[in-house]
């Protein structure tokens, strides 16, 4: 299995606009960051993880001969599906574009583009077939088995993936123990980890090294980083030796599971 870091940026990306703090004056390539997302390829398969407003420019950088099979939704929030738009060419020879989401998200699409499920439906206007998955439900996305996990962002219930060895998780404030029960035994772990200082509904690193040692994957990849962070130059010294910040474009093999 092959994981690319599409996006390892929080909502307003890195730099964010109209800020002028360290980070983001950062000339280090490890400090530009685009929205949230990731791409896993597997037994022949092209699964993304959420589709952001930087789709379009991900796809062109990170795998501009690649098709998608299918979309695999944490949450309905703008940085996460403000892309599904330009979904439309990887629906070209498909009845319909697969998305596995939750009932929010896929409320949430239907409200956004309300043409892409019209009755009649002006030509070249993209298709989705959405799945509704629910907390703890085990499906097949294009023939690979992945279990949907609960987190809390905040006060939204939101979705977490186990992909055979891989477990990811974005956006989350708490991980429930079920979740991280279900999660034990992954060998790679992505998982949000804001800024240093406490926010209403993302994970603090701190927080986020603690769940990372509940788990205790063989290794650890830190997404969804502010600017608050600081730069990746200083915030790496101050990690384990098997977690790592991860940046836009990181490509990594992981096992499968024996």
């Amino acid at each position: 299995m092959k994981l690319t870091f599409l996006g390892t940026g929080t909502s307003t990306g890195v730099p964010q606009l109209q800020c002028r703090c360290r980070t983001c004056r950062s000339t280090d390539i490890r400090d530009k960051r685009l929205r949230c997302s990731a791409l896993v390829e597997t037994h022949g398969r092209s699964l993304l993880i959420d589709c952001g407003p930087d789709f379009r420019q991900q796809m062109l950088r990170y795998h501009p001969d690649g098709d998608l099979d299918a979309l695999l939704i944490t949450h309905l929030h703008y940085d996460h599906v403000g892309g599904t738009d330009d979904l439309r060419p990887y629906c070209r020879g498909k009845e319909a574009f697969p998305v596995y989401c939750n009932r929010d998200a896929a409320d949430d699409i239907q409200r956004r583009m309300p043409y892409s499920f019209a009755e009649h439906p002006y030509p070249g206007v993209p298709r989705y077939d959405i799945h509704i998955i629910r907390p703890m439900d085990s499906f097949e996305a294009c023939g690979i088995g992945i279990t949907a996990l609960p987190v809390m962002h905040y006060q939204l219930g939101i979705l977490g993936f186990r992909i055979g060895s891989l477990g990811y998780i974005t956006d989350a404030k708490t991980v429930p123990d079920a979740t991280i029960n279900a999660l034990k035994g992954v060998d790679t772990l992505v998982i949000n980890a804001l800024r240093h200082t406490t926010h209403i509904s993302h994970m603090t690193l701190d927080k986020s090294l603690d769940v990372i040692q509940k788990i205790s994957p063989r290794i650890a990849y830190l997404t969804h980083i502010s600017h608050d962070m600081g730069p990746t130059s200083e915030l790496t010294p101050m990690l384990p030796p098997n977690v790592h910040p991860a940046i836009d474009g990181l490509m990594i093999d992981i096992p499968d599971l024996p």
